[in-house]
């Protein structure tokens, strides 16, 4: 029943005190009905469960939730069965890193070349170089040309060069460095050898000996500084590069080459120039550790040069005959093949066609 003063239906819409202004703080939105909605639970799941007649929905971020959750579990079940496989594989094909080889020894051998005569002079080192087989050689490492680059079965192009690289190198270090040829340096050569070799090396510019493993003459080009110098900075060189695969983990390189230099005495009565050839052939091995750092290998050096004297020591320097000199007759007495305690001495003659004929002057 209606209180005092009150309508018979009660307060009319619109009107202050009505129906809506009392509700008016409580209206929800529909995102918030959506989200309060109730679901019952069936009969036999209150039977069972004794939970109440009615459960929430789960709310939106919930349900994101457990996908991540999903997803997550996917994700480590992927990476285990992938870790599983790479186990699986490197037990079936298990990978092996290449043995490392220690270097052999470095065999060398030096051969004096003997001149026919006199050996021929001049002025200047110009005069020789043009009327001699030099006239034609290439100056310095302009000498030394690149061949041709190309990959092998299991050296790329790129590694194949930077074996043809290091070759040149060590050829520039050894046979055209101004300190190493008057013996005043050695380090330019030695930081390119490989460090198995490097006991020998030292060994024998410690304590040479022409025994085909201690010459330092097989190392590199050095003149007694005692007795000449170089009479033109100039060096007149012409030879090949080649490099071949020797198996799937080594590169060979070998050079041959013709060095001609200019000397002229320290002292004496003749000042005048003259010409000493060298004939270098070199092997270089390289694995992919040398090429890496940059150093070789030598298994062979094979030198011949003069004009030199027969007897003369030519291990640890090169002692030339200089222009107005000739070599001694005979060759070393008491040489005997069949001595298995020391080396065999060698010689060889120097052809006339190789000695410049300029204008005596």
């Amino acid at each position: 029943m209606a209180g005092p003063g009150d309508p018979p239906e009660g307060t009319p819409e619109g009107v202050p005190g009505g129906s809506e202004e009392e509700f008016r703080s409580v209206v929800f939105d529909e995102s918030f009905i959506r989200a309060a909605r109730l679901e019952e639970y069936s009969a036999q799941e209150r039977i069972t469960d004794h939970a109440p007649a009615v459960r929430k929905r789960v709310a939106a971020h919930a349900a994101a939730h457990r996908r991540l959750s999903v997803q997550a579990l996917v994700m480590v079940v992927l990476i285990a069965m992938a870790f599983a496989v790479a186990i699986y594989m490197g037990v079936r094909q298990p990978y092996s890193e290449p043995v490392s080889r220690p270097a052999d020894p470095l065999r060398m051998t030096v051969i004096p070349l003997v001149p026919q005569g006199t050996v021929p002079g001049a002025k200047t080192a110009e005069d020789l170089f043009e009327h001699s087989p030099a006239a034609e050689f290439g100056a310095g490492a302009a000498g030394m040309p690149f061949p041709a680059v190309y990959r092998t079965a299991h050296f790329s192009a790129d590694q194949v060069r930077s074996a043809l690289d290091v070759a040149r190198n060590y050829l520039v270090a050894s046979s055209l460095d101004p300190a190493v040829l008057t013996g005043e340096e050695i380090r330019p050569v030695r930081r390119l050898i490989d460090p198995d070799q490097l006991h020998q090396f030292d060994t024998g510019f410690d304590r040479p000996a022409a025994d085909g493993r201690h010459a330092p003459s097989g190392w590199l080009v050095r003149f007694d500084p005692a007795k000449v110098t170089l009479a033109a900075d100039e060096v007149r060189v012409h030879g090949t590069l080649k490099a071949t695969e020797t198996g799937s983990d080594t590169l060979e390189v070998t050079s041959n080459h013709t060095f001609v230099y200019a000397l002229r005495p320290v002292a004496g009565d003749d000042p005048r120039a003259s010409l000493f050839t060298v004939r270098r052939e070199l092997h270089f091995r390289f694995d992919k550790d040398n090429l890496r750092v940059g150093q070789a290998e030598l298994t062979v050096s094979y030198l011949q040069a003069g004009p030199l004297s027969c007897g003369a020591d030519s291990a640890d320097r090169l002692r030339p005959l200089l222009a107005g000199q000739s070599a001694k007759s005979g060759g070393p007495a008491g040489t005997d093949p069949y001595a298995t305690s020391g080396p065999t001495a060698l010689c060889g003659a120097l052809a006339a066609s190789a000695q410049p004929s300029p204008p005596r002057t």
